[in-house]
């Protein structure tokens, strides 16, 4: 095999130099957190700064007078790269300070971070500083929107399209342009993220949290992430205002977030026509109801305060695990069993593509639900035409064929790490449920990595293969599994 001398690896390292840049001023802002609380972690931030600033301007050094040129072998590199690359750097405040010993543990809080999974290692929460919590709630909203996506939006000094970079990191069957520039488009993306963070942090000032609080809740919603600055999530707070508030930001983050651009431009036909809006919708809700159902106890009379409670865990806790976001009111393995199977389709389901969460995502499911039912049309009327059709439009067979090998693939690899998982050591209750919410980055699983557990009991070589299906999961398979083939790297 003749390795592949084309890379423009000088651009490669501008580009990382570049992001490093980026990570070295939120490092920053994390330093300027324990300034304001007065905390002595700032150092650890300012010496991870100085590492990260130094390794920074080193890449952006080795990339001059790069060529211009993208391709999307070079897009799949940096993609996949940058989040390691982020990981690596963005743990050295926990490791150095001790808040986090563990080499593996704060490598797998972090990238968990940074691919919004939400999966915690921690048992201590609380007893973090402000900085600790205010970094990891961080990371999160950089991995959100995409590091990728948040780049073009703010550092357009490539002098290249960003076309293949945004065809990398969005991996999913449709990529709304609402700018004929990827630039702006980004930009737009960004704009609407940074509008949805303010609005919920006033909201839940108001609620009664501190800004603190606030605005890392804000950071792990929006980003559908889901860590939080208490032990308990959520369910620390028993305000029914908050957990309503932050329910509704969890399900707005959830929505392609094309459709927020086209209601402020007053093209709401757009927004209600959409397909995969309204079946993510009908989901959702649908499960909540079953779940509520299920909480109730019709022995004895309900009253309000017990139907209105039995509402919101389930509206709540569902809309966690569906947008992936991972926050938790309460503790669902008392609820019934049958409960945990609709949450682990949730959890396989997603939200809808084009927004900041995870797993397969509802435009698939939606066009795989269609292609398999006129497939038995066609059995019954086996002359008949019967295309299949999205938001009014014919989608073309090459992707249903796309999003069919999508799916296999994803389910194939559900099986395939469940069974790695299980011969590690772990449980097969808590594979199932870790493997499943690590892909899909929900955070909670099932058992001892469920809403009330953590994963800093799994054997290490179960995190590290975790860490590696959090990133698999976040840029959506073929991004990754296409750096393993022998084809990529040939001339």
């Amino acid at each position: 095999m003749s390795i592949n001398k084309d890379f423009n690896y000088r651009l490669i390292f501008r580009f990382f130099g570049v992001l490093l840049l980026v990570e070295t001023f939120a490092l920053l802002s994390a330093a300027l957190v324990a300034l304001l609380y007065k905390e002595y972690d700032g150092y650890y931030f300012l010496i991870t700064a100085g590492i990260s600033f130094l390794m920074g301007i080193a890449g952006v050094l080795a990339g001059r007078g790069a060529i211009p040129m993208l391709d999307r072998r070079e897009g799949s590199l940096i993609v996949t790269f940058i989040w390691i690359v982020f990981s690596l750097f963005g743990l050295l405040p926990f490791w150095i300070s001790g808040s986090i010993p563990s080499f593996t543990d704060a490598f797998f809080e972090t990238i968990s971070g940074f691919t919004t999974t939400g999966a915690s290692i921690l048992n201590n929460i609380e007893e973090l500083s402000h900085s600790m919590l205010f970094w990891r709630s961080l990371t999160h909203w950089i991995g959100g929107l995409g590091i990728i996506v948040i780049s073009l939006a703010l550092l357009p000094v490539f002098g290249v399209s960003g076309a293949q970079l945004f065809a990398a990191e969005s991996a999913g069957p449709t990529k709304d342009k609402i700018h004929p520039k990827i630039n702006e488009t980004a930009k737009r993306l960004f704009l609407i993220y940074i509008i949805l963070t303010i609005s919920e942090s006033i909201l839940l000032r108001l609620g009664g949290m501190s800004w603190f609080d606030a605005i890392c809740h804000s950071f792990g919603t929006v980003a559908t992430g889901g860590f939080s600055t208490k032990q308990a999530s959520v369910g620390y707070w028993e305000s029914p205002y908050i957990q309503y508030i932050i329910a509704i930001f969890m399900l707005l983050a959830g929505v392609n977030f094309s459709l927020y651009y086209f209601g402020f431009k007053n093209k709401f036909r757009k927004v209600f026509q959409d397909e995969e809006l309204k079946y993510y919708l009908i989901t959702l809700f649908s499960f909540t109801l079953i779940v509520m159902v299920s909480l109730c106890d019709f022995s004895t009379p309900i009253s309000f305060e017990h139907l209105e409670k039995a509402w919101r865990d389930a509206f709540f806790n569902v809309t966690a695990v569906m947008t992936t976001t991972g926050f938790a009111t309460a503790d669902y393995m008392y609820w019934k069993t049958f409960t945990w199977v609709l949450l682990l389709i949730a959890m396989i389901i997603g939200a809808s593509a084009g927004s900041t969460s995870g797993a397969i995502k509802m435009i698939r499911i939606v066009i795989v639900v269609k292609y398999c039912y006129y497939e038995l049309k066609k059995l019954l009327h086996p002359s008949a035409v019967v295309p299949v059709r999205y938001n009014g439009r014919l989608v073309n067979e090459d992707v249903i064929t796309k999003i069919l090998a999508f799916v296999m693939l994803y389910l194939i690899t559900i099986a395939f790490g469940i069974f790695i998982l299980a011969l590690s050591g772990m449980p097969f209750q808590e594979s199932i449920g870790g493997l499943i919410t690590c892909l899909g980055g929900v955070g909670p699983g099932l058992g001892t990595v469920g809403p009330a557990g953590n994963f800093s009991a799994i054997p290490d070589f179960s995190k590290w293969f975790l860490s590696f299906m959090m990133l698999l999961g976040r840029l959506e398979l073929f991004t990754v599994l296409v750096l393993f083939t022998p084809a990529f790297w040939r001339k």
